[in-house]
């Protein structure tokens, strides 16, 4: 089991590797942040379940959208910083911890993962290809982060039990992934979940309330007149290519852990099934097309699921999906059920 040194909110401690000083009464942040500050912004939306990406403590688009979000849901101007900055402070004094690299982690760790289809299915399971690539997944950011933070020597040289740093955000523990399938609930099924492929988010909405755009970056924002607390969670997503995407609204079919992944050629090529005879199983992991998560909607052969490269999300396009880093696909059994309906515009 993995243990840190600091942990969320109330249970943060000083970083192990030396101390900070202290903050105290900050000037308010108006801007984007940098330095630990945008690092704390980010593992507070992250927490509060408003996704900026990849934690890496540059603010991108990602973030600017997140504190969107947590803006309107609040009841803040949407272009205002001061008040998610403000809150960061309070709920993430520390934004560094200390991991240990669990001895699990070697069970989900292949540095011999072939590339080729035709050979990973036959393979037991789509893993990491390194250390590195597990505790950077682990905790919401990049391997280019954890050489930042610790060396490139550090980092391609891990073995069990190291100690690194890491962004003290709420670790992705992948090893308590069964498999399992989830079913409709009586709450989460009324739910309603909007897929905006022009700003690449997805909005998760509580029953009833009509979906309500995040105004695009560099647009002008004003403040809701109420918070809108319809609005409970948002996460970054790059949509499929046009040309398979199907807009409209549908609901969620099924939700599933580790799922195993239909490799068809002529229907990523398209958008044509192929016979059986004539696709691949690929084994579920961390490393499958589709993540370590799978959500299905009620139009075949398009879903929301994780992704093997967190830190392509918005920039590469899927074929015909919604991709989503892992750490935010897992969450989604939490939010959305079978029978939630799905906007994809």
């Amino acid at each position: 089991m993995l243990r840190l040194v600091s942990f969320i909110s109330t249970l943060f401690v000083a970083l192990a590797c030396g101390e900070t000083t202290p903050i105290t009464e900050p000037k308010p942040c108006e801007t984007k942040p940098s330095g630990e500050d945008a690092v704390r912004l980010q593992i507070f939306l992250d927490e509060a379940k408003f996704g900026p990406g990849v934690i890496d403590g540059r603010p991108g688009t990602f973030t600017e959208l997140a504190v969107q979000s947590w803006n309107e849901a609040n009841g803040h101007p949407l272009a205002d910083w001061v008040a998610a900055n403000t809150e960061a402070r309070k709920a993430v004094p520390n934004p560094l911890a200390t991991a240990i690299v669990p001895d699990c982690a070697t069970d989900w760790v292949n540095e011999d993962l072939p590339t080729k289809v035709e050979l990973q299915a036959k393979c037991k399971r789509m893993s990491y290809r390194s250390l590195g690539e597990f505790m950077s997944e682990r905790y919401h950011t990049d391997v280019d982060y954890l050489i930042l933070l610790n060396g490139e020597a550090r980092i391609e040289k891990l073995k069990p039990h190291d100690a690194i740093k890491v962004p003290n955000v709420r670790p992705f523990m992948i090893e308590s992934l069964t498999g399992a399938m989830y079913k409709t609930d009586e709450a989460m099924s009324q739910r309603h979940a909007v897929v905006d492929t022009k700003i690449n988010q997805v909005r998760i909405f509580e029953a009833a309330p009509a979906a309500r755009r995040v105004a695009e970056p560099g647009s002008e924002a004003s403040a809701p007149t109420h918070p809108n607390r319809g609005l409970i969670a948002s996460f970054p997503i790059t949509p499929g290519e046009d040309r398979f995407l199907k807009f409209g609204t549908w609901s969620v079919r099924n939700s599933v852990e580790l799922p195993y992944w239909r490799y068809d050629l002529k229907l990523l090529e398209t958008g044509k099934r192929s016979s059986e005879s004539e696709a691949l199983n690929i084994p579920p992991g961390p490393n499958s097309p589709v993540g370590v998560f799978w959500c299905g909607l009620t139009k075949p052969g398009v879903g929301m699921h994780g992704t093997p490269n967190p830190e392509t999300i918005g920039r590469a396009r899927s074929h015909g999906c919604i991709r989503m880093a892992n750490w935010d696909a897992v969450r989604l059994p939490t939010l959305v059920r079978p029978g939630t309906t799905v906007e994809i515009r």
